[in-house]
């Protein structure tokens, strides 16, 4: 690589990724502005009075944005220092999501309004605005929903279970003749009966599938504040082991001693220490 190319990707490196360079700051804030445009332009397009008398305009703003955001998409890659940890990263994957499914649209048919994807890359606001510090109580949260996964998922198993032994009993009880016409059907009606979401759609008949369907209400009031107690329980303790320890602003990890000067997961040094 000559020194031309290395100043050139310098200055794009500057431009693109450079969120304390003034150049930095108008490129985020242009490339907010074009999300917000492309996602309006998804929204009116999916509005059948506005999209019959200008889908042809909205079509090529679309492929116009997807265009724009391919080739930002293709520039990060190319001046990244190390363009996989890019590519992996949250950013870098929400980056190509944004624009796959323009390509997507064009063998599938309404592929394209995946786009709405792209808003996802309007957290970038955090730092261009400089609220990267706010985060930290989002990742509070994050921490604990994945502490509490296997215990959550331990849970969901268990309601699927119950749901399936209840579904089997209103397969017999109520039979095709009243909806029920099978088992995996059963099953659908007793998921929506526990989470109290009751479409109606399906609706037992006699009074022993009324009994069972009543058991099935009365597991699903009792069964529904678990999740919300697993995860609360998890959230106190992931906020208290915050207070007690050090969490890395790189791999956003804790359980680091107060007086830790690098992560012992990443090796990242600490700001303020010495």
């Amino acid at each position: 690589m000559n020194n031309l190319e290395r100043q050139r990707k310098a200055h794009l490196h500057e431009i693109i990724f450079g969120t304390d360079t003034p150049a930095g700051k108008r490129f985020d804030l242009l490339l907010l502005v074009a999300i917000a445009i492309s996602v309006g332009v998804l929204f009116l397009d999916s509005i059948e009075s506005i999209s019959r008398e200008w889908h042809l305009w909205l079509y090529a703003l679309e492929w116009l944005f997807t265009i724009i955001f391919t080739v930002e998409y293709a520039l990060r890659i190319y001046i990244s220092e190390r363009p996989w940890q890019y590519i992996r990263s949250f950013y870098g994957v929400i980056d190509l999501l944004s624009v796959i499914p323009s390509y997507l649209g064009l063998f599938i048919a309404g592929a394209n309004y995946l786009l709405i994807i792209r808003l996802l890359r309007v957290l970038r606001v955090f730092r261009v605005l400089k609220l990267v510090r706010y985060l930290s109580e989002a990742n509070v949260l994050l921490r604990s929903i994945r502490m509490a996964r296997r215990k959550i998922f331990v849970f969901f198993i268990a309601v699927l279970v119950l749901s399936t032994i209840f579904g089997a009993i209103m397969y017999v009880v109520e039979g095709p003749q009243h909806g029920f016409s099978s088992i995996p059907k059963s099953i659908y009606w007793t998921i929506v009966t526990i989470t109290t979401v009751g479409y109606g759609d399906i609706t037992p008949q006699t009074v022993l599938g009324q009994i069972v369907a009543s058991l099935a209400m009365l597991t699903g009031y009792s069964i529904i504040a678990v999740p919300t107690g697993i995860l609360t329980a998890e959230l106190h303790s992931e906020m208290a082991r915050e207070k007690l320890a050090r969490v890395c602003p790189a791999c956003d990890r804790a359980g680091h001693d107060t007086d830790a000067v690098y992560c012992k997961y990443c090796s990242e040094k600490f700001k303020n220490s010495a």
